[in-house]
This record gives structure tokens, C-alpha cells and sequence, in this order.
């Protein structure tokens, strides 16, 4: 009769205890990928064609891996300038950005830029202004 009271209060003490339990949750959101993608592939850029717009090879990825995209000629579009899509790091994980169209800054041309020396009356940027966008 001891033992079952004494089990019987073992019992009645161990259902006293709170439960401890342990919750993990995996909540997969869409677009995001874990892995970083590789380093970019250098991809010679084909001489220019008339009425279109290169769009450079990109790392893609297929729900496994990456893969390469390489890259396609685009028709362009009048008044825009075309947005190579990038990887970007976003809530602990990587995201594409497609690539996209943005309405292009007027070419602001100046009376005064048409005596430039260097001949032809065309206005000539110095190097690595234009890159810095001030040409």
C-alpha cells in the first residue's frame, strides 16, 4: 500500500511540472535563397546593334542550385535607359531584383560645348567623367 501511495504521489507531482517543450519553426519566404550566389561571369559584350539593348548574364536560380543565364540582345525602348537586375542581401538571405526600364535623364546639350578643341565642333567628356554621370 506504501508503494502505490508513494507512486501514486510520484505520479500526481510529475503531472504538477510544467511540460517543456520545444518549437521550432521554418518559415520559408518566397524569392529569399540561403545561399549566396557565385561571383559573376565575365561575358564579352557583342558590338552594338541598332534598336536594342544588351542585358548581361546573371546567376539564376532553380530551387537546387545555380545556374547561368547568359546573356540576350533586348529591343530598346525610346526615352529609357535599361537596369541590369542584381542580387541583393535581404532578410538574412539573397533576393533578385529583375532588371527594369528607368525614364532617361535629357541629354543637356550647350552652345558653348561646340568650340571644344579636338575638332568636329562635337563636345569631347574627360575621362572618367562620364561614368561619375557628369557628362
Amino acid at each position: 500500500m506504501k508503494v502505490s501511495t508513494l507512486l501514486a504521489a510520484a505520479v500526481l507531482a510529475a503531472s504538477a511540472l510544467p511540460a517543456a517543450a520545444q518549437v521550432s519553426v521554418h518559415i520559408n519566404v518566397p524569392g529569399l535563397i540561403q545561399v549566396a550566389p557565385p561571383a559573376p561571369r565575365y561575358e564579352p559584350m557583342p558590338g552594338p546593334r541598332a534598336g536594342q539593348v544588351w542585358v548581361p548574364g546573371h546567376w539564376q536560380w532553380n530551387e537546387r542550385a545555380y545556374v547561368w543565364r547568359s546573356g540576350y540582345w533586348q529591343a530598346a525602348r525610346p526615352d529609357y535607359a535599361y537596369a541590369p537586375g542584381r542580387w541583393v542581401q535581404a532578410d538574412g538571405g539573397w533576393r533578385w531584383m529583375e532588371g527594369n526600364w528607368r525614364r532617361a535623364k535629357p541629354q543637356h546639350r550647350h552652345a558653348d560645348h561646340d568650340d571644344h578643341p579636338g575638332g568636329g565642333g562635337g563636345y569631347h567628356c574627360p575621362p572618367g567623367q562620364a561614368k561619375k554621370g557628369r557628362c
